[in-house]
């Protein structure tokens, strides 16, 4: 329909300016399928040409005067979530009429901010927008990364961020300019993103509205250059083939530290505890690698000490020692099983939680620069913490993780699969055990006690070690199931005897078959790091195959005839099982015990 536009057309510049708006009102809330193709190009250029060029059109004065910046913007922000609208918005000339736009009302937040929105909309419809964009001939990338590094408000710091995402997605489109950000020597783009990051944190302390999108949208550029940059300039990587992770420049450790104090300040999120920007944070820190080089940032030398007898929240610390001095913590949790004898009560994850937030909010008030103030950041704890409140959150109690109600909640709440949100989680605590001995000293300590109750199930039970060993048998969470044993099999020193000793072969039979390891492997030496144990602390044997105390098996009542009858019964099975091939002679136990002189 050509409504829209004949309205539009039929203003002038003597139109009363409540008719101008009303006009443009209605060309904004006009449903998507009103108008054609044709039109809504012709609209959005007159509309655009109207605001850059008075004159224009046919030599009159421009339909719109500077009051109908905004309303107008809106108007074509509207018309462009069409891609019809947004191929015209995406060409050359178009994009550089909203930077002009935008420096013109820079100081008319709602009018600038439409443009830069105008913008990010072209981006996310039509690719090459993208790389015309950040064109010479545009000049957008340095426009997007200057704005970035001198605004302060979250509104506009989302909006440079969400567009530098969208020009830094694909590494081979905007491979120069991704070298370009990281390569400029002053300041360079971590210490922008940095400093934004100690921006926002402090904005989502004190609830400023849109400081969460900003953060995360900040955080998703950030993820693309620590994603690209690297493989870009790694010259061994010449096929292309090595993944996240597997590459790293130094040019970006800079990053490091405002990632993991946004790791440590940002609150508890409720109701889903694992949520935006929480999730981009992790997504960042896990292309990081734990080197030589970075390794005293990742884990100051406070955390790298052997694990402390004292457990965070006795009687014996302060609440405010919690976040900062905790090295160790009680597995028992309120709710859960006990792991031996009764003990004080031990704050939860969200009691830690908040006490580090509360000395965060300490720290970030002091100063624009938390680093120089806040305490080092147990990385290692926080993300604890997190799989832990996560994994009750989603599988309360001892709930099959493949039951149904468990992929509802995910969905309702996150839109999103388990599998989605917490594998990045266990991969970051694999890194950081994979890394460091303390890491994996630690992890043990915290999942698998030396009071560990026995009595029970260990997969039966209704704390995180319950959860995680039920995982290892879930149908409906492959990759989360895939990372929960990597990071168990890190966390005892990769070796699958220790594994299989410290939770029992049934457990982890199915991810050990899958790492090529086919039958139940020995028991670790006595040298091994992890002290993998047999017996209990009371002394009691602990079963191999189930990892629970080994209960002695009650007598069997038969009369000599009826056990006769067993054993003839058992030696036919076996001749069965040797002559089909299905085991070898040496392995059959009636031949053995008949060789031994057991059996006559």
């Amino acid at each position: 329909m050509s409504k829209f536009l004949n309205a539009y057309t039929a203003l002038s510049a003597a139109s009363p300016r409540s008719q101008v708006a009303q006009v443009l009102q209605s060309i904004t809330d006009a449903p998507p399928l009103t108008i054609d193709d044709a039109k809504r190009r012709e609209l959005i250029q007159t509309i655009l040409d109207d605001l850059s060029k008075p004159g224009a059109n046919g030599g009159k004065k421009s339909r719109l005067s500077s009051k109908d910046a905004a309303p107008a913007l809106q108007a074509v922000k509207s018309l462009g979530k069409n891609p019809a609208g947004s191929e015209l918005i995406a060409t050359s000339a178009n994009l550089s009429v909203l930077l002009s736009l935008y420096n013109s009302y820079k100081d008319v937040p709602d009018a600038s901010n439409e443009a830069l929105r105008c913008i990010a909309n072209a981006m996310l419809l039509v690719d090459r927008a993208r790389v015309t964009f950040i064109d010479k001939q545009v000049g957008g990338g340095d426009f997007a990364v200057e704005l970035l590094e001198k605004t302060t408000t979250p509104e506009r710091i989302f909006l440079a961020s969400r567009i530098l995402f969208l020009s830094t997605v694909s590494q081979f489109q905007a491979g120069t300019f991704i070298r370009s950000l990281v390569e400029s020597k002053s300041p360079s783009i971590t210490e922008v993103i940095g400093k934004q990051l100690d921006l926002l944190s402090r904005a989502i302390l004190s609830g400023t509205k849109l400081a969460r999108e900003a953060m995360t949208d900040l955080l998703k550029f950030t993820f693309n250059l620590l994603l690209h940059y690297p493989k870009l300039v790694d010259e061994s990587n010449t096929d292309d083939t090595k993944v996240i992770g597997d590459c790293w420049s130094d040019r970006l450790d800079g990053i490091l530290p405002p990632l993991l104090r946004t790791f440590n300040t940002l609150p508890p999120s409720f109701p889903v505890p694992l949520a935006a920007p929480m999730t981009h944070v992790i997504h960042a820190l896990i292309t990081i690698p734990v080197s030589p080089s970075l390794q005293s940032v990742w884990l100051p030398p406070a955390r790298t000490s052997p694990v402390p007898t004292s457990k965070p929240g006795s009687s014996s610390e302060t609440s405010s020692k919690v976040s900062r001095s905790s090295s160790s913590r009680g597995s028992s949790r309120s709710g859960s099983p006990t792991t031996g004898p009764a003990k004080d009560p031990k704050p939860g994850a969200f009691d830690r939680a908040w006490s580090a937030l509360s000395a965060g909010r300490r720290s970030l008030s002091r100063s624009s620069s938390p680093h120089t103030n806040s305490p080092p950041v147990d990385v290692l704890l926080r993300a604890y913490d997190l799989l832990d409140v996560s994994l009750n959150h989603y599988m309360p109690d001892a709930i099959d993780p493949d039951d149904r109600s468990v992929r509802e909640k995910c969905q309702r709440e996150m839109d999103q699969s388990l599998d989605d949100v917490m594998t990045p989680l266990v991969v970051l605590i694999t890194k950081l055990c994979l890394a460091d001995e303390g890491s994996r000293r630690r992890m043990r300590q915290w999942i698998l006690p030396d009071d560990l109750d026995r009595t029970s199930p260990l997969e039966g039970r209704a704390d995180l070690l319950g959860r995680l060993l039920r995982m290892l048998a879930s149908v409906h969470h492959a990759k989360l199931k895939n990372a929960v044993g990597e990071m168990l099999y890190a966390v005892c020193d990769s070796d699958a005897g220790t594994l299989a000793s410290y939770v029992g072969y049934g457990n982890v039979a199915g991810f050990l078959f899958n790492k090529g390891i086919m039958s139940a492997p020995p028991p670790p030496a006595g040298s091994s790091g992890a002290s993998a144990p047999t017996t209990t602390s009371s002394g009691a044997p602990i079963n191999p195959i189930t990892g629970v105390v080994e209960k002695p098996a009650p007598p069997i009542e038969m009369t000599d005839e009826e056990k006769e009858r067993e054993a003839e019964k058992l030696f036919v099975l076996f001749d069965r099982l040797e002559k089909s091939g299905a085991i070898p002679k040496e392995s059959n136990p009636i031949r053995q015990a008949i060789q031994q002189g057991k059996l006559g």
